[in-house]
């Protein structure tokens, strides 16, 4: 079973559908944090060695762990899904993009 880890900024929006999203899906473990010093749920080193596959909301999230993370950075499989910071928590678009966006990681 493949273990994913959802990250946006402060762990509000996006990350927590994604992780809603997939919490029920038999193919993978899933959890959700933010790389903002102001989220709910803040990444940690922890997190990043239990995942399998690191994914992030948009290319400043990425580069965020490139600098919180130095040394676990290089061994990381992170994956940008590029999804804007426009959406509430589970609203239709934003399953709809984070299915579109995840599910050929998934194949």
């Amino acid at each position: 079973m493949t273990r994913l880890l959802f990250l946006c900024s402060r762990n509000q929006w996006r990350s927590p559908t994604a992780e809603a999203v997939y919490q029920n899906d038999p193919r993978v473990e899933v959890r959700s944090a933010g790389v903002s010093a102001s989220a709910k749920r803040r990444v940690t080193e922890k997190l990043l060695l239990w995942a399998d596959q690191v994914l992030v909301m948009e290319h400043e999230h990425k580069q965020r762990l490139r600098e919180q993370f130095p040394d676990l950075f290089h061994d990381l499989r992170v994956e940008v899904l590029d999804i804007p910071d426009d959406y509430p928590f589970m609203d239709p678009e934003l399953v709809a993009l984070i299915r579109q966006r995840v599910e050929p990681l998934l194949g």
